[in-house]
């Protein structure tokens, strides 16, 4: 099984999201980070980044968001964009995996027709609920008749170990990272937002943009025990970690 990392998009924020104690003028540039794991039974995607026209007119679709969440990358930036790059469309991914339902990481599921959408059900309660919008959840994308498969509890994807879903709440009701295990490459946590930047885990620092802290907190002990156990972790938006990660063809093994 190889592990490809594509990019989702890249957004600018104010820092004091994150860090709470920062200076409310500092800005942060976020990569949106999405896997592509090439399993001998299916395509597996973890997450779908920013929708396309974010990159030209992000308030078309995200509204008033996009004056707290800018988008900075160039048009054609996204996931549909990487997954070409590597030889493959939409229509080749069979399992799309939504660590959660905010609109920076699954604004692309549209796009995945032939595609099983896996989230988790305290998620898709949370974007159906009638104050969702308010949460950072937008219906356009994730409300598509494509067949989805909800879960309640941790899941071994294949039923071989190399992909394993972990609900890791606290971020939203229903985030979930998922243990990928490489043949030669060893083990890899994708946390999705359970772990935005990594210094959050180092200095034990809970973001504004936490549903539950103490589910956060929780999910955090999680995290470090998986790390403990050999895996490296993979933050969903950690600049300086993106810039060390390989990209596109540049497989992990």
């Amino acid at each position: 099984m190889k592990m490809h990392v594509l990019s989702g998009g890249r957004l600018r924020m104010k820092k004091n999201i994150y860090f709470p104690d920062v200076d409310r003028s500092e800005m942060i540039e976020l990569p949106v980070s999405c896997m592509l794991m090439r399993h001998t039974q299916g395509n597996v995607l973890f997450d779908t980044g920013c929708h396309p026209t974010i990159a030209e007119n992000a308030e078309a679709r995200w509204g008033g968001l996009a004056k707290y969440m800018t988008p900075i990358m160039r048009p054609g930036e996204n996931v549909l964009s990487g997954l070409k790059a590597v030889g493959l469309g939409p229509d080749d991914i069979d399992v799309v995996v939504c660590s959660h339902l905010h609109t920076d990481h699954c604004g692309c599921n549209e796009f995945f027709r032939k595609s099983t959408i896996v989230v988790h059900a305290r998620e898709l309660e949370a974007a159906k609920a009638p104050d969702a919008l308010n949460s950072g959840y937008f219906s356009a994308d994730w409300d598509h008749a494509i067949p989805m498969k909800v879960i309640e509890q941790q899941t071994d994807l294949f039923g071989d170990g190399k992909i394993t879903l972990i609900p890791l709440p606290g971020h939203t009701p229903g985030t979930m990272g998922a243990l990928v295990k490489l043949d030669r490459g060893g083990e890899f946590l994708l946390t999705s937002d359970a772990l935005s930047i990594r210094e959050n885990l180092d200095k034990e620092i809970v973001p504004k943009n936490t549903k539950n802290a103490e589910q956060f907190l929780q999910s955090f002990a999680e995290i470090r025990r998986i790390e403990a156990a050999g895996a490296m972790i993979i933050c969903s938006h950690d600049g300086a970690q993106w810039d060390s990660l390989r990209k596109g063809l540049d497989a992990y093994d």
